[in-house]
This record gives structure tokens, sequence and C-alpha cells, in this order.
């Protein structure tokens, strides 16, 4: 669904935080309310801008959070030397106001209808889009199965963690670098041993998408290559080093 658009492109919108709330110490999600926006689908992300008093101005992309039709909101990780995103985890309150345009994207989507198996690989802060589409299947009341395969560095670093467990998904967890005592999960990095135990067989035709840093993509996409998905099948979406 397009957003507001003048001549052809994106404008930008004035989004005030209505809410926020500490998903890790270095995650928050922030609700918006945004007059004129559009709407959006699972999977899709904007642009926001902020502007410094000087008139300096920093943009950067962000993952859409929600499921179509609830409050907008994004959900954002804090890098250390990035321009936008210690602003928006750190200093943000209730009331401030940014610029955003969007949504932005049409090829990462995931409209709720579809009968197929979904199969979603995430890594990090790579869960946030997979997390609408989450959202999106327990308010439509889809039937279609859905796993999510989601890769932490600890169990401290899981976004959403008691949501997840409330959509109704199958979902994996795998911590690469600190387990809790008692820890009966996966311990490693996502590798083909362990997307053939966790994935969906590729005759069962899945729908994929895959999130997260460009290394941890590239290895989850060649491995269930590997396992016999058809390429056309794998939709992925890469995050920088920049926030």
């Amino acid at each position: 669904m397009a957003g507001t658009a003048v001549l052809g492109r994106l404008t930008w919108l004035a989004a005030t935080v209505a809410a926020t709330n500490e998903e890790t110490p270095r995650v928050h999600t922030l609700t918006l309310d945004v007059a004129g926006w559009g709407g959006h689908r699972a999977g899709q992300h904007l642009d926001v801008r902020l502007t410094a008093e000087d008139g300096y101005q920093a943009e950067r992309s962000y993952s859409i959070a929600s499921a179509p039709g609830d409050p907008l909101a994004i959900t954002v990780e804090r890098l250390e030397d990035g321009e936008v995103s210690p602003y928006l985890v750190d200093d943000v309150a209730e009331g401030d106001v940014f610029e955003l345009r969007g949504p932005i994207g049409g090829y990462f989507v995931w409209e709720g209808d579809e009968p197929e198996p979904v199969l979603l690989v995430a890594g990090g802060s790579g869960v946030v889009p997979l997390m609408a589409m989450a959202r999106r299947r327990a308010q439509v009341g889809s039937t279609a199965p859905m796993r999510l395969l989601y890769s932490s560095r600890t169990w401290d670093d899981v976004i959403y963690r008691d949501e997840l467990e409330t959509l109704g998904i199958e979902v994996v967890h795998t911590l690469t670098r600190q387990q809790p005592p008692g820890w009966s999960g996966y311990s490693r990095r996502i590798d083909d041993e362990l997307l053939r135990e966790v994935a969906f067989p590729a005759a069962d035709e899945p729908r994929v998408y895959v999130c997260g840093s460009t290394r941890f993509v590239d290895a989850a996409a060649d491995g269930l290559v590997r396992l016999g998905y058809d390429p056309r099948s794998i939709r992925t979406e890469r995050f920088g080093a920049t926030g």
C-alpha cells in the first residue's frame, strides 16, 4: 500500500512518539502517531529523519514492527557509533516529534492470506519485520504453519521474548555467545545441520523470509538452497552497520 506521494516520491510526515517500550537494554520500540500515514504491509520499512538545531540532517531506515492496521511502531537497536539510533533508544520521549516517510518495499512482505508454510529466519534485530508477519498471522487468524528460527547472542538479547510465546507460532532459539543455566536449546550459529533439523521440508514449498546482517543472511539462504529450497522462494533483507 503506497504512502502519501508527491510527484511520485514519498513525502516526509511528522511522527509524534505516542509510547516507548524497552525490549532489551539496547533495543526499544517506539509507537508513533503519524497524520497522513497511508498504512503498510507486514515486512515493509520506513525512513526516519532527524534534524539538528544547526540544520544537519541524518536519515536511517527501520523495519516496521507492527501488523498492518495496528498503531505504527518501529523497533530500534542502539548502535554505539550511530547518528540516529542512540537518540531513538536513549533520549526520545513521549511527545517528541521527528520525520518519517514510507512505507517502503514490496518484495519482502507477507500478506497473511497465503496458505503455504512460512519459515522465518532472524539474526538479532533482523527479527523486527518478521515480528510484523507473526503479528499479522495472529491478527487475521491465519492457519498457515509459521516457524521462526531466531539467532541471538544471549537470552537477554532476545527481542520480543515474552510476546513471541503468545502468537501461536513455533519459535526455535539459538544462542551463540552465552546460554543461561540449564539451557537445552541450540548454542551455535545457524549452519546446514541446524537448518536441516529446524526448517520445513523443501517439498512443502514454504515461503521463506530471512533478515539479519549480510553474513547471516547469506549463510542462511545458501544453506537452505543446499537443502533443496528453490532460491525463488527465499526472500532476504539485510541491514548494515550504521544506525
